[in-house]
């Protein structure tokens, strides 16, 4: 029953996680229409392409038995950050082309240290703790990234940028995992989850708080303008009034 029970959550913590893979999508549309990245950063889809070679690296029979969604879900998220980052260095900027290069050789190093040490220096318990310690780390980096975003919407009082759907599918994966990694007793695959959990909580939270404030930061801040021209005898364009 227990192992019924684990693999069903696995395969529902499949389905959340590929939400999350698929979310950037809008955002790429808009990339290959402008044919431009503008002030897109390409940093989070390489970190994030780096979590999930780590984590299914980690989800591999021959690492860590009994993994195998967790290495199937994260092979899938490779491949699609993978698409992701191409298309970023397509339309990115020189310079900003260049900065990405460096990160993803980086990121590819790492990998490849990683696969190797623990293919030909370690094996058992410890081959799984090294792999394990190595996708923890960088599935908490990955799910911390919105944590400019908390900050932002706790300042301003507004949830515009910070869309629904993406933190509750955080919250929905995260918890997904958390709960698989406790029921295959599994810290690795537990702790990084429980955090995405905990994040993707206090996301919601704030939705619930500041929902009705979305939008309001733009407006407060056109508003704000045509006082300060009103003030100093300036008429208002008619391109300030469509705005507010």
């Amino acid at each position: 029953m227990e192992n019924t029970l684990h693999f069903v959550i696995g395969i529902f913590g499949n389905a959340f996680a590929l939400f999350l893979f698929l979310a950037p999508l809008i955002t790429f549309k808009r990339i290959i229409k402008k044919r431009s990245t503008e002030e897109f950063s390409g940093i989070p889809y390489v970190m994030t392409l780096l979590n999930c070679l780590l984590s299914a690296w980690y989800g591999m029979p021959f690492v860590s038995p009994n993994n195998l969604l967790v290495s199937t879900i994260n092979g899938t998220g490779a491949a699609i950050e993978s698409v992701y980052v191409l298309i970023f260095l397509i339309f990115a900027s020189k310079k900003e082309k260049g900065k990405i290069l460096g990160l993803l050789t980086l990121v590819l190093s790492v990998f490849a240290v990683v696969a190797f040490v623990s293919l030909f220096a370690l094996n058992g318990k410890h081959r799984k703790l090294f792999c394990g310690i190595a996708a923890t780390v960088f599935s908490i980096i990955m799910y911390g990234s919105p944590l400019t975003i908390i900050r932002l919407v706790i300042k301003t009082k507004s949830v515009e940028f910070m869309p629904f759907f993406l933190s509750l599918f955080v919250f929905l994966c995260g918890t997904s995992w958390f709960i698989f990694g406790l029921l295959g007793k599994d810290p690795f695959v537990a702790i990084p989850n429980g955090f995405g959990s905990g994040l993707g909580t206090v996301q919601l939270i704030l939705y619930a708080i500041y929902h009705n404030n979305k939008g309001e930061t733009r407006k407060s801040r056109a508003d704000g303008s045509l006082k300060m021209e009103s003030s100093n005898g300036e008429k208002p364009s008619n391109t300030q009034d469509e705005r507010v």
